[in-house]
């Protein structure tokens, strides 16, 4: 999925001196924000006070919304470098379609995943013929420097592990949890984990202490370490966990997302992930220039996305935190 502000910030990202040594957590403000034609999401990261979590440099959540008036979401072609996208479906159907020939329908459950790497465009849509509500998160993952410039792919995975236990139903979209392990191909160590807690859960589930986390509500409410997290918002969870305690009055679900904090300096604008302003802008004028770095969507039925001007300041580190 693009970024699709006409005015997008340079962030910087990355390097240590902003990770939290200790457990904690912090709500994430997130902000509203319009994709496309007309898809509302809710933009948890980057966000004030939190620009990573691991290598998960973007998410958004969507949803659920009533769709069966309206056409949907309707995301023209636009290009990537540097990261991995991750699409996950709660409710709904997307069809992708990307630069290596790829053209895919995938729902509920199942694992999108793109890698950008040298550059990659791509398009998503809700079919014609779609299901009645959208509900879903798209995910970022910054590939770091020994793989960020590293071949395209396209990765579709129909089913993915996980287990059942006390109420929990675990689904693991990327890395290791509980003994599951995604296929999903993964650059760092990191983990992205789909939660469904049934009414009345109360449950402990395993965290590796070396990594930090955040937990995004997709649906229902929770109470997370006796804080309470209500549908669409995130809580920064740090580090130093070697469990977590998760309770649920009604039913709920959960995208657990965390990793190694992330050591390298990077710079995100748009769609593009690099680590030089200069680098940034060269992406975008190969794009424009419909450079053969990003190739063509075919079949896509419109004009596909321009990249917006570059901002008027020159980029300033910044840390992982503001």
């Amino acid at each position: 999925m693009s970024n699709l502000d006409r005015r997008p910030a340079a962030r910087e990202l990355g390097g240590l001196d902003g990770t939290t040594a200790r457990p904690v957590l912090d709500l994430l403000p997130g902000k509203d924000v319009i994709l496309g034609e007309s898809t509302h999401v809710r933009r948890l990261l980057p966000t004030l006070g939190r620009r990573m979590v691991g290598a998960w440099a973007f998410v958004d959540h969507y949803g659920p919304d009533d769709i069966a008036d309206g056409s949907g979401m309707q995301v023209a072609p636009h290009p990537h470098t540097g990261l991995q996208t991750v699409s996950w479906l709660l409710e709904g159907e997307v069809h992708h379609r990307d630069s290596l020939g790829s053209d895919v329908r995938f729902g509920p459950g199942q694992l999108a995943l793109m890698t950008a790497g040298h550059g990659i465009a791509h398009s998503e849509q809700s079919p014609h013929a779609h299901p009645r509500f959208l509900h879903g998160a798209q995910l970022w993952v910054a590939l770091p420097d020994a793989h960020r410039d590293t071949t395209p792919d396209f990765e579709h995975h129909a089913t993915l592990p996980g287990w059942t236990s006390d109420g929990l139903t675990t689904t693991v979209l990327m890395g290791s949890f509980g003994g599951a392990t995604s296929p999903g191909a993964a650059y760092t160590p990191l983990v992205g984990v789909d939660l469904d807690l049934s009414a009345g859960a109360d449950v402990e589930v395993p965290l590796e202490p070396d990594f930090e986390y955040g937990l995004l509500a997709s649906s229902g409410a929770v109470t997370v370490e006796g804080a309470p997290l209500g549908r669409g918002a995130m809580l920064y969870l740090g580090t130093g966990r070697t469990s977590l305690r998760l309770s649920a009055a009604e039913g709920s679900k959960l995208l657990l997302l965390g990793g190694e904090p992330f050591e390298e300096r990077l710079v995100m604008w748009w769609n593009f992930v690099g680590r030089t302003g200069e680098e940034i802008a060269d992406y975008a004028e190969q794009w424009n220039a419909q450079s053969d770095r990003f190739g063509a969507v075919v079949g896509f039925d419109g004009a596909r996305l321009e990249a917006p001007p570059l901002p008027p300041v020159p980029l300033k580190p910044r840390g992982r935190e503001r």
